[in-house]
This record gives C-alpha cells, structure tokens and sequence, in this order.
C-alpha cells in the first residue's frame, strides 16, 4: 500500500514479519481500489484505523490461539477489525450467538450482554478475518482484492515461527486457509462454521475451547481465559 509509514499503523512485531508485503504491487492495486470505492461514495467497514486491529491487540509473540474469519460484517457499525466481533451495544451476530451457545456448554462461560471479543484478543487470541475489509450490504465484496495474500503470509509467518499454537479452523473456507500449517506443530482443531445455517452439523458440541486450552497447558503455553466482562465493566 502507497505511502504505508503514515497511513498502515502496523504493530511493530507483525510490521517486521508482514510489512514488506504492503508494498507489493497487488496490495498497492487494493489500496487504489479502496480509495476509489470510497470516492465512490461506498460505505467501506471496518473504519480505516480499525482495519489491522486484530494485529494491534494481538502482538506476534502473544498469540496462542488463531480464530479464522472470512470476511467482516456488512451491516452499519458491526466491524471493527476482529473477526467474529461487534462493539459494544452492537446487537450480536447470529454466528457469535452461537460462539456464545457453544462456550456456556463447553467451559461454562455465561454469554456476556454485548458481542465485543476485545478481552480474547488482547489475551492471545488473533481473531484473523481473510479478507480485512468490506462494502455495506455486500458480503464478499473484496473477495479476491488483494487481501487474501496478505493473511495467507500472516498465517505463513505464525505457523513457521512460533509452535504449539491452536487454529480455530470453523467452517470450509478456513480449513482451506489452514491448509499450510503443520499439524504436527501446532493443533488444529476443524468444525462447521458458527453460522445458523451450520451450526448444528457440528460446531455445537465441538468442545473446540477445552480442546485448546488442554493442549496449551500440555506445552506450557498456559489457558486462555475465555471469560468475557459484562459490558459495564468493558467500558468503564
């Protein structure tokens, strides 16, 4: 992406491993194509400070666990750069209710009163969408962009430098994402997608969040705790 000092805040440890490959032609290519969408008049989300969040609450050293998202929400006000994840007071997403559905069962973690997985992420949990941007009303928008590339080379980097970490593969098109990572180093733990349409061939029931944190403490990388605060305390 042109001019990327001033205009990408990269976090430093992500800067170091992915940086480079923001200047490549095709991410320059995806730069001039969100600039003239949003010329256009088209509603681009999430906001473009938003857009490397996940980077930005979860340095490269601090992951543990890897959540693998398609594309962000559509709709007003949703995305803001976790994948699966709205702001507070933003009514929660059907497939995030069912994140929810399967967390109470699996550890016993009541469904907070808002949708923000903040707390997840800046505990080591990455919450990677695929494509990080989107058009109002039309999901997969940007497929195919230019931001496919980029996460591939996030999930190269992860999976070659660190071991022992968890990817959360939900639903097809994350488990192809997965395809370069060596189970054999890390786990990877594959279900249906959260959405309703999938949700009951196998996502709930999955135990996906025990699963991970059983094979962290295995290899000393500690729990994640999955606890998520009542939406007074996240804003206080």
């Amino acid at each position: 992406m042109s001019d990327p000092e001033p205009r990408i805040q990269l976090e430093p440890s992500w800067k170091a491993r992915v940086g480079d490959w923001l200047l490549r032609p095709e991410m320059q290519q995806l730069s001039a194509f969100l600039r003239q969408r949003k010329a256009a008049g088209v509603h681009v989300f999430p906001p473009g400070p938003q857009i490397f969040a996940a980077f930005e609450a979860t340095p490269f050293d601090k992951v543990k666990v890897v959540i693998l998202g398609q594309d962000p929400y559509h709709g007003a006000g949703q995305a803001h750069g976790l994948c699966f994840s709205v702001p507070p007071g933003v009514p929660v997403p059907p497939s995030l209710q069912n994140i929810y559905k399967e967390l109470a069962s699996d550890v016993g973690v009541a469904p907070p009163d808002h949708g923000c997985l903040g707390p997840w992420a800046r505990r080591g949990v990455l919450l990677l969408n695929a494509v990080l941007t989107v058009e109002e009303g039309r999901p997969g928008a940007h497929r195919g962009k230019g931001w496919e590339g980029f996460t591939d080379q996030v999930i190269q980097a992860l999976a070659a430098e660190r071991e022992h970490l968890v990817f959360l593969l939900w639903g097809s098109y994350a488990q192809a994402k997965g395809r370069v990572i060596d189970p054999a180093r890390h786990r990877l733990l594959k279900a249906p997608h959260p959405s309703p349409l999938s949700a009951h061939r196998g996502f709930l029931g999955c135990r996906h969040f025990s699963q991970a944190n059983q094979y962290l403490e295995r290899h000393g990388l500690g729990a994640v705790d999955w606890t998520l605060p009542r939406r007074a305390q996240l804003e206080a």
